[in-house]
């Protein structure tokens, strides 16, 4: 590490506003195991209706297996094959124009309610189907001021955004492009373990760098 990044670092730690973990296309940091491959869908789990892919080491959904209502989504969302505790998710995504996503951590998916679980937000706030004032990394269901992220840190549509998803004692904390959006939520899980979800709306979407810390 630099000098400046080590100034960098202690200046935005003491502030207390964003996160320093810096990811490298080339692998995983130290003490993280990759969960996304880059070359198939290893390791993770779905209805198989091809909407999935892999396409130049990018993780996309392309758009094409919305069902509405009262199709269930749930079995169409790309969710990890084994489940975890506690841990540390970092991840890049893109979305498109009017794009709506989500990570939806440790739901159950044998009792599975979108507006129910842990799901942090991806979304385009500026399109006309949701014009809202909040940026994405917040806990989905704004009901409560500590669901809504302290700042709008995304990136313009198209292109790539970073999340590090920090999940300690069902307290969860979420950086959105190194700055911190969600500080020590206090989560009501159905379960633990439990798996990662990637949750698709309809529009495509973009995923890659997936990499995740198991704690304790």
């Amino acid at each position: 590490m630099t000098g400046k990044l080590r100034l960098l670092c202690l200046v935005t730690v003491l502030a207390g506003m964003v996160g320093c973990r810096s990811v490298s296309t080339d692998g995983p940091p130290e003490g993280f195991t990759s969960l996304f491959n880059g070359h198939d869908l290893t390791g993770w789990t779905y209805d198989g209706s091809g909407n999935w892919r892999v396409e130049s080491g990018l993780l996309v959904y392309d758009g094409q297996g919305w069902k509405p209502a009262p199709d269930t989504i749930s079995t169409q969302n790309l969710r990890t094959a084994k489940e975890y505790n506690d841990f540390i998710l970092l991840i890049d995504w893109k979305i498109a124009k009017g794009g709506n996503s989500g990570i939806v951590l440790r739901p159950d998916y044998e009792d599975y309610h979108e507006f129910e679980e842990v799901q942090v937000e991806i979304w385009d706030r500026t399109s006309e189907a949701y014009s809202s004032p909040l940026g994405s990394g917040g806990i989905v269901g704004y009901n409560v001021e500590e669901r809504k992220p302290l700042r709008t840190a995304d990136h313009p549509v198209g292109e790539w955004n970073h999340f590090e998803i920090s999940l300690e004692n069902d307290l969860v904390t979420v950086h959105l492009n190194d700055q911190l959006v969600i500080d020590r939520f206090a989560a009501e899980f159905k379960r633990s373990p439990g798996p990662i979800v990637l949750e698709h709306h309809g529009p495509p979407l973009w995923f890659r760098n997936i990499y995740l810390k198991e704690l304790n």
